[in-house]
């Protein structure tokens, strides 16, 4: 068996190549500053990229601060605006009690009125009935004292019976106190009257005191309900511009990452070429300083075990109504991208498959928002919860509780929206989700 001499292996190649050994030493000095060339330019490059990153990172994250502050401001305003709603409400009803109120009492002053025009016109008329039983009192009077006290003497001796005599003077007698009664009664009733008038007046008085305290008094409330009007527009203004503000700087930090997107795939370009050229400018001095070719090794094959969630297989994030379905209208006029689920608020929202929290925090649109990464590009979002009880980097399993069912970034109803995606694009939950 023949053995392996590297000696005589090197001599062989150096005698073959000393006829070239003229242009070789002068290619030598080529080759070399092409190969430095290589290496210098793609570490430059990758320094360039990496400077480039470094800043648009630094814009990044300036622009997420601002958006943080202003997110803030926003939730501010819209807890001052419930605030001054609230307190909008409560005057508005206020005066709708104080206007119910003064109602009564215009009600109770006519009734008063009234009954004070029906006594005045019975005092008339017992007046006038009063004024004509004195006038025939006195003509009664005048008669008596015309004829002095042989009036009964007269009456008996006119007449032929002294029966009839005595009936005449019993008549003329009891005429007499009979209208005297009659006046004695009138006057009694009239005195009545009188003090029923007086009290009458005196309730006027006093409904008319109570009814000007309660106009000035819904006069107060109708300035306070137009202040607090103002205030809720006021807030109301701000808020909106708070939510465009919000919104600028969500579409500028959207920019940003996908500059930043593009500087790091450029970055992982440089590196790639920063190594391939040092791989060939290694490859290039071994060759020379061998003379011989050692095939690199092949790196190898990365493996995973993530294969993403399976159609009908993904759990209910949570149990109840229908609202909207995808493609749908939700309740704000947006064409929904996933599902409203109606539940109470405080219900416990659980993640549908395995998976990672990749986001669990606020956002304009959605409230307290928080998505889990399945791997293969798959992702579900959970959003306008009450409560987000996973933080970002948290692995989760299926069926685990990772937020609380609420009504938070502005929405009327208590519900869940839920939406899965691929690849970043929409695709309709109730495909995925087991048959409920």
């Amino acid at each position: 068996m023949f053995g392996y001499n590297s000696h005589l292996c090197c001599s062989h190649w150096i005698v073959r190549l000393l006829p070239y050994r003229s242009v070789l030493v002068r290619l030598f000095p080529f080759c070399l500053q092409c190969v430095l060339a290589l290496v210098v330019g793609a570490v430059l490059i990758e320094s360039a990229v990496a400077q480039n990153q470094s800043e648009t990172e630094r814009k990044l994250a300036r622009t997420r601060s601002e958006l943080n502050d202003v997110a803030k401001q926003r939730q501010q305003l819209e807890s001052q605006r419930g605030d001054a709603t609230r307190r909008l409400r409560q005057v508005d009803e206020q005066v709708a009690r104080s206007a119910r109120d003064l109602s009564r009492i215009e009600d109770k002053l006519r009734e008063q009125e009234q009954a004070l025009i029906q006594a005045q016109g019975q005092r008339e008329q017992m007046q006038q009935g009063l004024e004509e039983q004195r006038r025939q009192l006195a003509v009664l009077l005048r008669v008596v004292y015309q004829v002095g006290d042989s009036v009964p003497l007269k009456l008996l001796l006119s007449q032929d019976s002294v029966a009839d005599a005595n009936r005449l003077v019993i008549y003329h007698r009891y005429l007499q106190r009979a209208r005297a009664e009659r006046i004695r009664a009138l006057t009694q009733e009239l005195q009545g009257l009188v003090a029923l008038e007086q009290r009458i007046a005196v309730q006027r008085q006093t409904l008319e005191q109570t009814r000007l305290q309660q106009v000035g008094q819904a006069s107060i409330l109708k300035q306070d309900r137009q202040k607090q009007a103002k205030t809720v527009a006021e807030l109301d203004t701000r808020y909106q511009e708070r939510s465009k503000r919000e919104k600028v700087l969500g579409q500028n930090a959207k920019a940003l990452e996908q500059v930043l997107a593009s500087l790091r795939a450029a970055a992982a370009r440089a590196e790639a070429e920063r190594r391939e050229a040092a791989r060939r400018s290694a490859a290039q001095a071994e060759l020379e300083a061998k003379s011989g070719h050692v095939p690199a090794k092949m790196p190898p094959k990365g493996t995973t075990n993530v294969t993403g969630p399976k159609v009908g297989g993904l759990s209910w994030p949570v149990t109840g109504n229908l609202l909207a379905s995808y493609g749908g209208a939700l309740p704000d006029g947006r064409i929904s991208k996933g599902v409203l689920i109606a539940a109470p608020a405080g219900n416990n929202v659980v993640a549908v498959a395995d998976g990672m929290v990749v986001f669990a925090e606020w956002m304009t649109g959605y409230g307290m928002i928080l998505i889990v990464d399945h791997g293969n590009g798959y992702m579900s979002l959970y959003a306008n919860n009450d409560t987000l009880l996973r933080n970002p980097g948290t692995y989760v399993k299926r069926g685990e509780l990772v937020a609380k069912v609420g009504r938070s970034g502005g929405q009327g109803v208590s519900a869940l929206y839920f939406e899965l995606r691929h690849n970043g694009q929409p695709i309709n939950p109730l495909s995925w989700l087991q048959k409920h």
